[in-house]
């Protein structure tokens, strides 16, 4: 018989399933459910843009593999893009195209640190990013930071307190997934100064930089583009996350290291991916446009309703029920919420700091169920 398989010590640490606890019994629900636990969007992308546009005789190959880096024809679409909206420097060898966000975001910690070398993550964060960097055997370091910090100076100390020598690399999220905060450009120019001063990389995902509510997107990269590799992505943006298309961004010769990793990992994104993904680009401002004031009407309806703090952009609302939860943990309260069809994301996963917290994504079913989703969340909350 063959031995029971014996994971590598960093892959048993990694959680399998972040709403494990709660799978069963939410399959096991019967009637309405309200998925507001997963960061997704509910519109599809425009017409013209779905995978129904593109036809073989159009688009021959599009079933076969793309070049490694990326479609060419999206490269070039890509640099003139962060040219002129990130306002960052970039040139082709500065592209390189991946399978979502989280491909590019893998393939910049697996380029950049070697085992034990410490990845610190501004919490509360983005649930995958802390497994990502388990994965490539690095040593994630919560920094809390987006409930705790006011100011530039702040900022750079909660970071600063957290560096060690073994410290290479400093993740920021803006506009932030949970949080939704948009940080300010003179936190960030603070946080790229103390990179600078410190040796750090520094990984900027700005998934969300199409939905800002309120503030202005600004890259991290403007201020340090030397050690910035920049994660962006189709998914939210334009409704394609099952098409799993991204791109990274950074100095060139850092991307060709990136491109090791991508090619032995993904090979190469999903080749009609790319095609959808370049129409976006091309053709996408007004579908943003109106869905960015869909999205900002449905966050600002559930902030009121919850009585929570506006979003300032992306997709979330990010708050505290300890208070909600008795003796209990908020797993019993999240539990209370499924009876009424309520899922919603437990705060632990976004940081070990946030064990009474909860995650809620406003964009994930239509604003008139999400009205309801948050009126029956109210209730149970009262």
């Amino acid at each position: 018989m063959p031995r029971v398989p014996h994971p590598a010590p960093a892959v048993a640490e990694i959680s399998g399933a972040i709403f494990s606890r709660l799978a069963s019994r939410i399959a096991a629900h019967k009637g309405k459910l309200y998925p507001l636990h997963v960061g997704d969007t509910w519109m599809e992308p425009f017409p013209g843009a779905r995978m129904e546009d593109l036809r073989v005789d159009l688009h021959p190959g599009m079933h076969r593999y793309s070049e490694t880096q990326g479609v060419p024809a999206l490269i070039d679409a890509i640099v003139e893009k962060v040219r002129t909206q990130n306002r960052l420097p970039c040139e082709r060898e500065s592209v390189l195209v991946t399978a979502g966000a989280t491909g590019a975001l893998g393939a910049a910690i697996g380029m950049l640190a070697a085992p034990c070398e410490e990845i610190l993550i501004l919490a509360p964060y983005w649930p995958l990013i802390r497994g990502i960097a388990q994965a490539f055997r690095a040593v994630p370091i919560d920094v809390p930071f987006y409930d705790r910090v006011d100011s530039a100076l702040g900022a750079v100390e909660a970071v600063r307190e957290r560096i060690t020598p073994r410290s290479v690399a400093l993740y920021v999220s803006t506009p932030s997934n949970p949080t939704g905060r948009v940080l300010p450009a003179a936190w960030l120019e603070a946080l790229a100064e103390l990179a600078r001063r410190e040796g750090l990389w520094i990984l900027s995902d700005e998934v969300y930089e199409a939905y800002v509510y309120s503030g202005e997107h600004v890259s991290i990269g403007r201020y340090a583009p030397e050690r910035t590799l920049s994660a962006f992505s189709f998914s939210k943006t334009y409704g394609m996350a099952g098409n799993r298309t991204g791109y990274l961004t950074g100095p060139p010769a850092a991307i060709a290291q990136a491109r090791k990793i991508s090619t032995h990992t993904f090979y190469a994104a999903p080749t009609a991916g790319q095609l959808a993904a370049l129409r976006a680009l091309q053709h996408g401002d007004a579908w943003v446009n109106e869905t960015r004031a869909s999205y900002r009407g449905a966050g600002l309806d559930a902030a009121a309703v919850l009585g929570q703090a506006p979003p300032e952009g992306s997709c979330f609302l990010f708050w505290d029920v300890t208070r909600h939860c008795g003796d209990s943990d908020v797993f019993r309260f999240l539990e209370d919420c499924l009876e009424d069809g309520v899922v919603l994301a437990p705060g632990l996963s976004c940081g070990q700091d946030y064990a009474g917290w909860v995650r809620l994504c406003f964009t994930s079913i239509p604003p008139e169920e999400m009205a309801q989703a948050v009126r029956l969340l109210s209730k149970r909350l009262r």
